[in-house]
């Protein structure tokens, strides 16, 4: 099945706020999170409870969108321990659909050709970006739910093979340098 986005999600902008130096509600930017869209470490609360309305918390389940930039990529919110609010780099995607997973729609609008298809329609010169209206008629396809499991369960063990490729690299050439190393040594 293939829907527009707009019709199965709203989709809102992030919100503008000066942060403080302590808050009890952290701000979320692009530069918390990894090329694979991922915190990259602990975030520290810095905005204030009652300056922000409550339509901008995020939920669990939330798709956060990067849309400003070079780098744009989604995130699922998780809802960790801290209230959250995203900043105006994202658009905040919430599905109304039930049969698609918010992991899945992540996954999707990070794949590449739909990352591809996203830049094509990107607007702006110095700073380009992706409108909400792009986003809005963006044509997702919709496996049923346990293909979209197996689609994210695919991606998961991927991702560790990439690791564990990395990782073996890594030990080989030191296992390399220190032969090498050793061999001088011998001299």
């Amino acid at each position: 099945m293939k829907l527009k986005l707009g019709d199965i999600a709203k989709i809102q902008t992030g919100l503008f706020a000066n942060n403080f130096a302590d808050g009890d509600i952290v701000y979320l930017q692009a530069k918390h999170f990894n090329e694979e869209g991922l915190l990259k470490y602990a975030l520290h609360p810095d905005l204030n409870s009652n300056e922000i309305e409550q339509r901008h918390l995020l939920k669990k389940g939330d798709v956060l969108f990067a849309a400003k930039g070079t780098r744009n990529f989604a995130a699922v919110y998780q809802n960790k321990k801290q209230a959250c609010v995203a900043s105006t780099s994202f658009f905040v995607i919430r599905l109304i659909e039930k049969n698609i997973l918010p992991e899945y729609l992540a996954w999707y609008l990070n794949h590449p050709n739909t990352q591809q298809l996203l830049k094509n329609q990107a607007i702006g010169t110095s700073m380009v970006s992706i409108s909400k209206v792009v986003l809005q008629n963006l044509e997702i396809h919709i496996p049923d739910l346990k293909t979209q499991k197996n689609i994210l369960h695919v991606t998961e063990l991927w991702k560790k093979e990439k690791q564990l490729k990395l990782q073996i690299e890594t030990l080989r050439e030191q296992q390399i340098q220190n032969q090498i190393l050793n061999s001088i040594n011998k001299l």
